[in-house]
């Protein structure tokens, strides 16, 4: 039987670095993990971090000739069983909401066709705004799950609805879509 594989898409925010604790857990739950790190997610953590967790070489950018002959897009799309955005920030909620493909995330976003799972993180402020809650109904009405936001303390140096679901959680979600599939 074919190992489940799995796509981790890090947006840039803080909550990034619950993202390696993540890709930790689903490699150890034997599933083969790609991550794919915007540019602003390797602000926060490390290629290296996810590469020496994950086994793999983590992608950055779509047209990387000797890595992504057809475009990471493509290629990263057909071999994954799942897409997981962990942390989704509202700035790539907005993205998939309109269809918007601006580097490798967004752009495999709208190539791949299995289940999508988004665990959102920012402000409490953020959160709470229409437009994010417009995007995130039309994520939700696009098939899209949301895991979290919880409840908690923020980098914001405030408590509230925002910060990215624990990577318990996430694991669990990932693992239970995937026994549907």
């Amino acid at each position: 039987m074919k190992r489940p594989e799995v796509l981790v898409g890090v947006s840039g925010g803080i909550a990034a670095f619950k993202a390696a604790a993540l890709v930790s857990q689903l490699v150890q739950a034997d599933l083969g993990v790609h991550v794919v790190l915007t540019e602003s997610a390797a602000k926060f953590v490390g290629e290296a971090t996810f590469a020496a967790l994950s086994g793999r070489p983590v992608a950055r950018q779509d047209f990387d000739a000797r890595q992504f002959p057809l475009g990471g897009h493509i290629m990263l799309a057909e071999q994954a069983d799942l897409l997981c955005v962990a942390p989704a920030t509202a700035n790539f909620l907005a993205k998939a909401a309109h269809g918007l493909a601006d580097d490798l995330l967004s752009t495999l976003y709208l190539e791949f066709a299995g289940p999508v799972l988004v665990a959102p993180a920012m402000s409490c402020q953020m959160w709470e705004r229409p437009a994010v809650q417009r995007n995130v109904r039309q994520l939700v009405d696009d098939g899209v799950q949301m895991v979290g936001p919880e409840e908690g303390w923020l980098s914001c140096r405030k408590r509230g609805l925002g910060r990215m679901a624990a990577p318990d959680a996430i694991r669990a979600a990932i693992l239970q879509r995937l026994s549907s599939l």
